[in-house]
């Protein structure tokens, strides 16, 4: 099963999981557009299942990343929420 990635530059210190918007902005007023450069290298129909929408996103992240000459990609994973609690008590 693919896990819950997410696309991200190197230099955004928000959190694409927990803080979009923060993230998006900064993205974005950065010129980085990662979210359209990745909707134009994935391939999605209509007719896909969930577990083949989130395999395809993988599949475009390591895409990316692979491609990324610049070096300012990185994957990132949700964190688990529950450890984070741990974390902080």
């Amino acid at each position: 099963m693919a896990s819950d990635c997410r696309l991200t530059t190197i230099d955004n210190p928000y959190d694409p999981f927990d803080q979009f918007p923060q993230w998006f902005l900064f993205d974005v007023e950065n010129g980085y557009n990662t979210c359209s450069r990745l909707d134009r290298v994935s391939h999605y129909t209509d007719d896909m299942s969930e577990k083949e929408v989130d395999e395809e996103h993988e599949r475009a992240v390591d895409a990316m990343i692979r491609y990324d000459f610049l070096n300012i990609y990185k994957k990132v994973y949700r964190k688990d929420k529950e450890s984070k609690e741990r974390a902080h008590s």
